[in-house]
This record gives C-alpha cells, sequence and structure tokens, in this order.
C-alpha cells in the first residue's frame, strides 16, 4: 500500500511527486513512456529550460525525484483502475495489482491528426498545434493554419503574430462575413482548394487543384482522446475546443474523493510550464489529503 501513485510519469506527474517525495511519503510513479511532446526537438517558455530537448527535461526531472528513497519507479502500463475500499486498487498488464491512499493522474492526452498523408510524419518538427511553444522559431516566415473546425479560426487570428498566415480551409470550415473581416484585418489569406497531401522540405502543401504552397510551418488543431482509464474511474469532465478533459477544483481535485488530475489531462490547452504548475499543487493538496483527510 502507497500513500500515492502517480499516474504518468512526464513533466506533470514529476512535478506532484516532488512535495510528496519531501514530505517523506511513500510513492509509486508509474509511467509507459510515451511523452506527448516526444516529436519535439525542443521545448520553449518553460523558465531556466527555454530550448532544452523534451527528453532532457524529462530525464533530469526523474533523476531528481528518483534521489528520494520513498519513491520507487515502475515502467508499464495500467490496464485497470478502480476505487478500493482505503482508496484506489491498480492492475497493470501483467496483472500486478498495486493500491495506495490517494491516486494522481497525469496520463496525458492523445492527439488525434488529420488524415493527410506526409502530416503525422511532420508533427513536432514542421506540423505544430501550439505557437507559444514553436512559433518564435519560424522567425516571421511562411504559417499555415490547417483547418479542422471551427477552433481553427482562433489560430488562425493568432498566428500573424509570429508570421506571414494563410488559412487552409480544407473544407473543414467556412468563415462567416464578420469572421472574413476579422482575418482580413489581421492580414490573413485565405486558401479554399483542398489539402491532397504534405511533403518537401521545409515543407510543401501540395493541394488538390495541383498548386504547391511552400511554408516554413503549419499548425493544425488536433481532436484529443483521454486514457480509457478516465472513464472506468467515472469522474466529472469538461468539453474544450480540442475534446474533454478532467474537471478539477484549483487545489487540482477531481470530482472523486482521493483523486486527482494534473497537466493535460486536466486541461483544455497546455504546456510544460503549465503542466510544471498543476503537478505541483497537485502533489500538495494530495499530501494534505493524506496528513488531514
Amino acid at each position: 500500500m502507497y500513500d500515492a501513485i502517480i499516474l504518468g510519469g512526464s513533466y506533470a506527474g514529476l512535478s506532484a511527486g516532488l512535495p510528496l517525495a519531501r514530505a517523506r511519503r511513500r510513492v509509486l510513479v508509474i509511467d509507459a513512456g510515451l511523452r506527448r511532446n516526444r516529436f519535439a526537438a525542443a521545448a520553449h517558455g518553460f523558465l531556466t529550460q527555454d530550448g532544452a530537448p523534451p527528453d532532457e527535461i524529462a530525464a533530469h526531472g526523474r533523476e531528481q525525484l528518483m534521489n528520494y528513497d520513498t519513491v520507487d519507479w515502475l515502467h508499464t502500463e495500467i490496464q485497470h483502475v478502480e476505487r478500493a475500499e482505503q482508496g484506489f486498487r491498480l492492475l497493470d498488464r501483467q496483472g500486478e495489482a498495486y493500491q495506495a491512499r490517494v491516486l494522481i493522474l497525469a496520463t496525458g492526452v492523445v492527439d488525434e491528426l488529420p488524415e493527410i498523408p506526409g502530416l503525422a510524419e511532420r508533427w513536432g518538427t514542421r506540423v505544430f498545434h501550439c505557437p507559444y511553444c514553436h512559433g518564435y522559431e519560424l522567425q516571421r516566415g511562411r504559417i499555415g493554419v490547417l483547418a479542422v473546425s471551427a477552433i481553427s479560426m482562433h489560430q488562425a487570428l493568432m498566428l500573424p503574430d509570429w508570421g506571414r498566415t494563410t488559412f487552409l480551409l480544407n473544407r473543414a470550415f467556412e468563415p462567416s462575413a464578420e469572421e472574413l473581416a476579422q482575418l482580413q484585418q489581421r492580414g490573413v489569406a485565405l486558401e479554399r482548394a483542398p489539402v491532397v497531401r504534405l511533403g518537401g522540405e521545409p515543407l510543401e502543401v501540395i493541394l488538390e487543384d495541383g498548386r504547391t504552397l511552400a511554408l516554413d510551418g503549419l499548425f493544425v488543431a488536433p481532436r484529443t482522446r483521454l486514457s480509457p482509464l478516465v472513464s472506468q474511474l467515472g469522474c466529472a469532465l469538461e468539453e474544450g475546443p480540442m475534446g474533454a478533459f478532467i474537471r478539477t477544483d484549483p487545489t487540482q481535485a477531481t470530482s472523486i474523493p482521493g483523486l486527482f488530475a494534473c497537466g493535460d489531462v486536466a486541461r483544455g490547452a497546455g504546456s510544460v510550464p503549465l503542466a510544471v504548475g498543476d503537478g505541483a499543487m497537485a502533489g500538495t493538496a494530495a499530501h494534505r489529503l493524506l496528513m488531514f483527510g
């Protein structure tokens, strides 16, 4: 029986572990090794770590957390989770069981990308979702926004701060007259021809009519999918512009007593620094519950 189990050993989960470890609580971190930003070469916007490789940030965080002798680390995939009499019970893919008084979900989300040939291969290198994370490095170059739904309008209005922007409607979205005026005011060019595939270097968008658009980067807002473990626990969700996420209070507590959530799994949109902040709050609140709950 652990005091706390943290599901997910990326930025939010690692941050959640530190206050619990420093309070000398027994903690188990369970991680499957699939960070959401594993395709990106650098992380940006994180104070003191701006431009550092994401895997180095995560590895350094793990090293620091594992310096505490009350912390265990397990590399496996959890298949089932349920509430138990004294907290939570988890089963991994080998059938091994683990129990804890409190549970912190830091499982992140899975990005569901548009099915356009060449797009998935460039995810995190030339195709992005967050301008704050990757826009500056495009050096005010040629930027595309691929429409997937109405949320793409927000991206199209943002991106001109980072470069010359073309909004590729791709038969997925049609701006209203008011929205067309907003796009014009922001200097956004429109392209209505559907996208056939991506190729080239740095990036070429091949259109259905045979034309090719040369870009430095392309932004898209993918749908996000939660881990099946979330539905097993039955905690309350909220619907965001890109998909559902776990509803939490200001301490990262969910609707289930003893269950906390942090990072992208509990945000409509996130980043490394936001995940770290959420994790610190979740770990502190979990310790408070262990003391006084």
